[in-house]
């Protein structure tokens, strides 16, 4: 029997048949995975995996997972525990929908292209979504004017919405219509907030910023898939401090800087880093202003982070 993965919280896995059925599932010994993917989480919320009823209690909604099936796309990030491992946050995507702030807390460029750089690397469309407009005033609004044209311009959509008062909050639910849809972000952006608003019988449990050190304070422990009324499904996934770019070696880095890519094959050099060598038309479309400054920093910034070993 056919199922997706709705949550993942372990070693147990909640999983929904295409009739609507949920069953509490383990995993059935040593599965084979996608041969490419070293992850410290076999399975991810999103998979279409098969499953065994267990024997025994037919009221048990008990069962296991036999078979995991091949995966469409898939997100990663470094974990959180395990530095230089893995682990997939959602698989089978349609697109993903960045949570940001300007203010309690300011999310960074530099966070928001590491995320942008990791859904490139898998296909996945991003729409950049800055939340909290009820707070913002004229400096936050002109932030946001300047961000919006640089991302808009690089080919993102680019959304400003209030979870408090509800404004914007209509379009995303339109953007989001029979698609399945990662939410991320830093802890105390709002996404709960704005999930209960997309679901409002869902009452997420919300929690203030912290004072002393302005982050978020994590509220999502796990990932976990909902079913919208629009016919799309949402996943939501736990607030995280940093997003580590993993698997991608620098020479392909700039391919994931979607503004860099009309001028790669003008550099003098196949595998130039657009950093010091000559000849680099990267280089010259920044000095020229047809890449942004600040991107271009956020570029080197990752490039800097990057290990030679991970190539």
């Amino acid at each position: 029997m056919q199922a997706t993965i709705y949550r993942s919280t372990g070693s147990w896995y909640t999983a929904k048949t295409e009739t609507g059925e949920i069953f509490q599932a383990r995993i059935k010994g040593l599965l084979k995975r996608d041969g490419d993917i070293t992850s410290t989480n076999p399975i991810a919320v999103g998979d279409i995996v098969e499953i065994v009823v267990e024997e025994g209690d037919a009221n048990a909604k008990n069962a296991m997972i036999t078979e995991i099936g091949a995966r469409r796309n898939y997100i990663v990030r470094s974990s959180p525990h395990r530095k230089n491992q893995k682990h997939i946050v959602a698989s089978n995507l349609d697109q993903a929908m960045l949570i940001c702030t300007l203010k309690e807390p300011r999310t960074s460029n530099g966070f928001m292209d590491r995320f942008l750089v990791t859904a490139a690397a898998y296909h996945i469309p991003v729409v950049l979504v800055f939340n909290k407009k009820d707070i913002y005033k004229e400096k936050e609004i002109d932030r946001f004017a300047e961000l919006a044209a640089v991302y808009e311009d690089i080919g993102y959509t680019v959304c400003l919405v209030s979870a408090t008062t509800g404004e914007g909050v209509d379009e995303l639910a339109a953007m989001m219509e029979n698609k399945t849809t990662l939410m991320s972000g830093h802890s105390g952006v709002g996404k709960s907030s704005l999930i209960n608003r997309l679901l409002p019988g869902l009452d997420l449990r919300t929690t203030a910023v912290s004072g002393w050190s302005g982050k978020g304070l994590h509220t999502t422990t796990y990932a976990e898939m909902q079913d919208l009324p629009n016919g799309g499904k949402l996943i939501d996934t736990p607030g995280v401090r940093e997003f580590g770019v993993v698997d991608i070696p620098k020479t392909e880095l700039s391919h994931y800087f979607l503004e860099m890519q009309p001028y790669l094959n003008d550099c003098q050099f196949n595998n130039c880093l657009h950093i010091n060598e000559p000849g680099c038309a990267v280089k010259a479309a920044t000095e020229a202003g047809d890449i942004n400054m600040e991107r271009y920093i956020s570029y080197a910034t990752i490039l800097e982070t990057i290990e030679e070993t991970s190539y």
